[in-house]
């Protein structure tokens, strides 16, 4: 009896020893399969490049656009997070950002057209922290190709996410002060999200601070949120930092924010991401109008 026992846990134990095999296999392949169509993605340019606009609520005018790069769904990636997650995961995470950072460029250049081709927009561009920290991205190739395209380096912020923790914060500050040394400057993103968000303000001291949609969504009816985004707006005051509201989807949001004096805002009620790049639009009655200047003299 014990002899089929210890039988059948052997027979057991090549199984599972097989089917980790098979599955170690899979992902494998699956990886190689990624990176081969990451590259041929780099190749050929093939990444759809929206832009959304950025609105100042008070003058209710365009400000700027941040720039988002999409890639066609495909089988290997079944979505855009899934996308930029397995990007994270490879060695090639320097050379994708610095493709990515010129292909927005190029193309928000390309796509100015008419009157709004003498109108300095300014450009959010989305950067992993730590790509800023590489040398090779120090080199001042951005520097010549924004010469080349008749962009200003003030016209240009780097976005940092917050989903990306910055763990040498002294370092990383020296870094940011080189950068702004040449004309750019820094916006902190998902501010609200992570569990660094402070540390990273005190820090890091960015010119834009991007307001999760978290804290956003609702704010007209909810008091929790309001209570956080007027002490965040209370710090950007000292700071001397801007605001930028992210995810408004409803007009209440928009009235809102703007009785309270956000500086800028972003969302589909603006705005959508675009290939042509187009103004963003704020529908204000004349009532809301008044309302808002009532309100914000209260802040």
């Amino acid at each position: 009896m014990e002899s089929v026992v210890r039988q059948n846990v052997k027979t057991s134990s090549i199984f599972l020893y097989l089917n980790h095999l098979y599955e170690q296999h899979q992902h494998n392949t699956l990886y190689i399969k990624r990176l081969k169509a990451l590259k041929k993605i780099m190749e050929a340019k093939d990444l759809h490049t929206y832009f959304q606009p950025i609105v100042d609520l008070q003058t209710m005018q365009t400000m700027g656009f941040e720039a988002l790069n999409r890639p066609t769904p495909s089988d290997l990636f079944s979505s855009v997070d899934q996308f930029y997650e397995f990007v994270g995961q490879t060695d090639c995470v320097f050379l994708f950002e610095c493709f990515c950072r010129n292909l927005s460029l190029q193309r928000f250049k390309e796509r100015l057209h008419g009157a709004l081709q003498s109108q300095d927009f300014i450009l959010f561009l989305n950067i992993h922290p730590y790509v800023l920290l590489d040398k090779k991205y120090n080199s001042g190739e951005t520097l010549q190709l924004l010469k080349e395209l008749g962009i200003k380096p003030q016209q240009v912020v780097f976005e940092l996410t917050e989903r990306s923790a910055v763990l040498d914060f002294v370092e990383f500050e020296r870094v940011l002060s080189h950068y702004r040394s040449q004309g750019y400057r820094i916006a902190v993103d998902d501010m609200g999200s992570g569990y660094n968000s402070l540390k990273t303000l005190v820090y890091l001291k960015p010119e834009f601070i991007k307001l999760d949609r978290s804290l956003i969504q609702f704010i007209d009816k909810n008091c929790e949120q309001q209570q956080l985004v007027t002490l965040l707006m209370k710090y950007a005051e000292q700071a001397e930092t801007k605001i930028i509201a992210e995810g408004i989807e409803r007009q209440e949001e928009i009235e809102y924010l703007r009785a309270i004096g956000i500086h800028y805002a972003q969302g589909y009620a603006l705005g959508k991401p675009a290939k042509d790049i187009q103004l963003g639009e704020i529908r204000v009655d004349d009532d809301a109008d008044r309302r808002s200047h009532r309100k914000r003299s209260l802040y």
